[in-house]
């Protein structure tokens, strides 16, 4: 008798169970829509910064920058033999 009541299960653990698992489906599907949005976010971030180095790189090919002008080189004076 002793070892029957141990192994029964009562109606409360099914309801326990139930709720415990719903809550855990909860929050899975909680966390599968966070990770979404979170993806979703990165995508548009890549996008946009991609159009911006896009219309940069097409800028600099359109206007491409001075060649700086290049000093001529100074010739050392040599010292004079004495």
């Amino acid at each position: 008798m002793l070892n029957k009541s141990i192994n029964a299960s009562s109606p409360n653990d099914a309801g326990a169970k139930l709720k415990r698992r719903q809550d855990q489906a909860r929050d899975g599907l909680k966390a599968a829509a966070e990770y979404e949005a979170a993806a979703i976010s990165m995508r548009a971030k890549t996008a946009k910064l991609r159009a911006l180095r896009l219309a940069k790189e097409a800028e600099d090919a359109a206007n491409p920058p001075a060649e700086p002008a290049v000093k001529p080189k100074s010739k050392k004076k040599k010292k004079a033999a004495p």
